[in-house]
């Protein structure tokens, strides 16, 4: 490991929002300084949800001035995303319209009958990818159903981290793991599945180049400059996966481990050398996804805070309410009153969070919440007996013990979803840090620099500059009692 001492700006955007995060390493640690917040809303027309990409690298722009502005010199500046959206560019290299947002409903239905062309078990047989409406496949192939008048016009697809990339040095490149979310690529070969875009009218020309983590995608342009002042400064392909980044930020010390990165989504996963695709994961529903170092995220999504922070936009419409006031409110209610299936489809992106919370209880017999701490608490339990449910099936596929489990994101701060998830899962949860993503972006164009070398190093610095907490299971007995209550009211719809 070379005794650097540089600087390296991470853009890291989330389906709510983003951040410019400054990093520096130094003495094997890393020290972290926001530069700069923002909104990423997604806006709706006629119907349909987008994303304002423009406004999103109006901020890049932003951030880098801010950078500059404080006289400190970046070596480098990586972007990463949220999975699966994307940007088409004409043969103009203009982008054709804004981009759509996988909350759009438009897709719903959208798997069964793309079933036609290739079949379900024979899909995942190609991808390892769980089925999930807003692949990007799913959503490409219903623009070709509803006769997109953009889709003839084609001529590259961008996904949103390369999209931004591009708008910054006018190079285009696939970055690997973020190319994995799409249920387009091969995992064995890496590599684009030319069947499968056949099947959508399309062919690996409609891409760019594949590059993994850690290469130079190219410098800053000559619009950047002009808008920024700088010179020459590198944009790398770092891990474009949010998840996949966050995962390289986790602080392990050996392999015996599953990671769960939490926030809108969560992401339950352990390390794998190889994708694992058998009747087992399928009927499971894994994904394979594509590490920052070459290996596989064998994982599960799992809807996360979505629940609870869709419910704060209503009580809020009365007035205002904190996170810190609804953890205080689910503190202080009657535990294992009301469960739910996190994951059922009636909570993907329903008109009223509470109203569907409530009527699946009604409908499976249970108390019905009422109020905030009710409600709150019902979504706490329910996501760390689902956490459960998933580490029990990844432990099957898992070719050694999972002993711990490490929390990563914006939802390693919620101590008491942190003691559940201990209590219900019956193994220490291990929180931090809070900005894994932003901390695994930085780290490997750490790595592009040569700074580090590998995997394991960048965990040591992890571990050296992170304080971490640790979450003991207690009432084992009784989670245990009443996780049987919540397997006997799941639901999948």
């Amino acid at each position: 490991m070379n005794r650097g001492n540089l600087n390296f700006l991470a853009i890291d955007i989330g389906a709510g929002s983003g951040r410019a995060i400054l990093g520096t390493i130094q003495n094997e640690k890393i020290e972290l300084k926001e530069v700069n917040r923002f909104s990423n809303p997604m806006i709706e027309v006629n119907d349909l949800l987008y994303w304002d990409i423009l406004y999103l690298y109006d901020q890049i722009i932003k951030s880098i001035i801010k950078v500059n502005n404080t006289g400190v010199d970046i070596a480098s500046i990586g972007i990463d995303t949220w999975g699966v959206d994307y940007v088409c560019f004409g043969s103009d290299g203009k982008p054709l319209r804004m981009p759509s947002t996988y909350r759009n409903i438009n897709t719903a239905g959208a798997p069964e009958r793309f079933y036609s062309k290739i079949a379900k078990k024979e899909l995942y047989r190609k991808t390892g990818i769980q089925i999930m409406d807003f692949n990007t496949l799913f959503q490409l192939d219903t623009q070709l159903h509803e006769k997109s008048s953009i889709y003839p016009l084609i001529d590259k697809i961008l996904f949103t981290p390369d999209a931004l990339s591009y708008m910054l040095t006018g190079n285009m490149v696939t970055e690997y793991t973020i190319a994995s979310t799409s249920q387009l690529i091969n995992p064995y070969k890496r590599d684009f599945d030319t069947e499968i875009l056949e099947s959508i009218g399309l062919s690996k020309d409609h891409f760019a180049p594949i590059v993994f983590s850690g290469k130079e995608i190219g410098k800053i342009n000559n619009s950047v400059k002009k808008a920024t002042g700088l010179q020459n400064i590198s944009v790398v392909a770092v891990a474009g996966h949010d998840t996949a980044s966050a995962v390289l930020a986790v602080p392990a010390e050996n392999e015996n481990f599953a990671y769960l990165s939490s926030g809108t989504w969560s992401l339950m996963g352990i390390e794998s050398k190889e994708p694992v695709i058998n009747d087992e994961t399928y009927s499971l529903n894994i994904t394979n996804e594509g590490g920052a170092d070459g290996s596989i995220r064998l994982l599960k999504n799992i809807c996360g805070m979505w629940l609870i922070e869709q419910c704060r936009k209503e009580w809020e419409k009365v007035r205002p309410v904190s996170f810190d006031e609804i953890i205080d409110a689910a503190a202080q209610t009657t535990p294992y009153t009301s469960l739910i299936n996190p994951d059922a489809k009636c909570f993907a992106n329903p008109d009223s969070m509470i109203d569907t919370i409530q009527e699946y209880c009604r409908d499976t017999n249970q108390y019905i919440p009422q109020t905030i701490g009710e409600i709150s608490r019902c979504i706490y339990e329910s996501l760390a007996f689902r956490y459960k449910q998933v580490l029990m099936n990844l432990q099957k596929l898992a070719d050694f013990p999972i002993q711990k489990l490490h929390i990563i994101g914006g939802g390693s701060k919620n101590n008491m979803l942190n003691q559940f998830t201990a209590n219900a899962t019956g193994i220490p949860v291990i929180a931090g840090p809070s900005e894994a993503t932003a901390v695994g972006n930085i780290l490997m164009q750490a790595k592009a620099s040569g700074i580090v070398d590998n995997k394991s190093e960048m965990r040591k610095i992890v571990r050296n500059s992170t304080s971490l907490e640790v979450f003991n299971p207690v009432d084992i007995k009784l989670w245990d009692e009443n996780y049987q209550r919540y397997l006997g009211v799941f639901r999948e719809n």
